[in-house]
């Protein structure tokens, strides 16, 4: 072999084992979503020091959790559009400052109209921006190979975000009061914009590389965010999607599906699970600390769920999944007490692993059926996510004034598991595995 010969096989080796900077990229944003985390923790452990110091009722407080998570899924189809137009440093970096902000002015509430202004509209529309869309946009955007791996790891993000915030969350409730609870949730959010501003960049493009695995990946689709200013309004775009995948039945399979997941963890059992314990005599900090068990499995379980995507028929998955999470809904009103047994465990790691496994196949679907499309549609779908996760935090405040307990709200989560197991079995095979996108066919 001559000497320029060893020169550029040596130059080919220290490419290949060069990191790529997609990973640098995928690095920020998790410990983004981990910022933006923060409030997803806040709710249930606060309701009951708002409660005794306001007097106000579990629908109120529902109600602001509510607004929140309606913006938190209508904002996410139309941040999508904003990344592919303002790119996903700035967008990422506005909606950490709206969480900072929201959660820092929740401090000097003292009316129930301000909760829902500071929980509901200028929290909902920061975590509406930094939903799991932004999750589906960086994995589509940087890499071309191991997709559904990066997604379950980002989307871990806000496990851990839980995981971190929430046991400091239900000491600080006790001593000094939510007051610190939610200064530190802004603290947790603000926290993350230097990072972002300095690392997230918006395109391989803006650093000379190719999305990672394109090299080997020819069959795959390129990159599928356009540079900052080459879209289209983003509000038009967005509203474009939707027409083009209301189109296709399969868009309305998964909505279907993501609403009922809403409802069954951030609606259910993200807001009410600490206050129903408490009304079976378990201690704040100990639901609490139940609840970061969730997250420390929920990272596991999603992780080990976009390992699956990226090798298995994503809706078979998704059935096996939801029909998991409502065995164990169904079960929970015998479990709750006033200490925690060892089938409690059982039950917070099963329902952690299932947590949010459900996104990586959720996205690889979108991402195969709808081609360039896919995370401005996953955006739409996340939107049925939370308004599914809207109304039962809703419902379930009211079941909760009416009878006094929960067990109804249980009962009929685990029954919509099982209407979402069936709808996502019986999406049809020939789309899911389709690359081509039939709305631009």
């Amino acid at each position: 072999m001559t000497a320029p010969d060893v020169t550029e096989a040596t130059s080919q080796t220290r490419k290949r084992r060069r990191l790529h900077p997609a990973w640098f990229v995928a690095a920020v944003a998790f410990l983004a979503l981990v910022g933006a985390a923060g409030f997803r923790a806040a709710p249930g452990v606060l309701m009951v020091p708002l409660q005794a110091e306001f007097g106000w009722s579990t629908t109120v407080l529902s109600l602001a959790v509510s607004i929140n998570l309606v913006l938190f899924g209508l904002t996410a189809p139309f941040a999508a559009a904003l990344m592919e137009r303002f790119g996903i440093r700035t967008v990422t970096s506005i909606a950490l400052c709206l969480i900072g902000l929201g959660s820092a002015l929740t401090v000097f509430v003292n009316q129930s109209w301000q909760i829902l202004l500071t929980w509901g509209l200028l929290i909902g529309l920061g975590t509406g921006s930094m939903a799991l869309v932004f999750a589906a946009t960086i994995a589509n955007t940087w890499f071309a190979k191991r997709r559904g791996l990066v997604i379950g790891i980002l989307t871990a993000g806000s496990a851990a975000g839980q995981l971190v915030f929430l046991p400091f969350i239900a000491a600080l409730a006790q001593s000094p009061g939510w007051r610190g609870a939610s200064l530190l949730i802004a603290a947790g959010a603000l926290a993350v914009v230097p990072l972002v501003l300095r690392w997230l960049r918006n395109s391989p493009a803006d650093v000379g590389v190719r999305p990672y695995g394109a090299e080997e990946a020819e069959a795959e689709q390129p990159a599928t965010t356009a540079a900052p200013g080459d879209s289209p309004n983003a509000a038009v775009r967005a509203l474009q999607v939707l027409k083009r995948a209301s189109k296709v039945r399969t868009f309305w399979g998964l909505a279907a599906g993501f609403a009922i997941c809403g409802a069954t963890t951030n609606g259910l059992i993200g807001t009410h699970f600490i206050p129903s314990a408490h009304d079976h005599g378990m201690p704040e900090t100990t639901a609490a600390g139940l609840l970061a068990v969730v997250g420390i499995f929920d990272i596991v379980g999603t992780i080990a769920s976009g390992w699956l995507t990226d090798r298995f028929n994503p809706k078979i998955l998704l059935a096996v999944y939801y029909q998991f999470r409502g065995i164990g809904l169904l079960v929970l009103p015998l479990l709750l007490g006033s200490t925690v047994e060892p089938s409690m465990i059982v039950f917070v790691v099963v329902y952690g692993l299932d947590w949010v496994a459900t996104v990586p196949p959720t996205a690889a679907i979108c991402r195969r059926v709808f081609g360039a499309d896919g995370s401005v549609v996953f955006g739409w779908v996340f939107a049925a996510h939370q308004l599914g996760a809207a109304a039962a935090a809703v419902l379930a405040g009211f079941v909760r004034d009416a009878t006094g307990h929960y067990t109804y709200a249980w009962i009929g989560a685990a029954a919509m598991c099982t209407v979402a197991a069936v709808i996502s079995a019986t999406i049809r095979k020939d789309a899911v595995h389709k690359e081509a996108s039939p709305v631009a066919a």
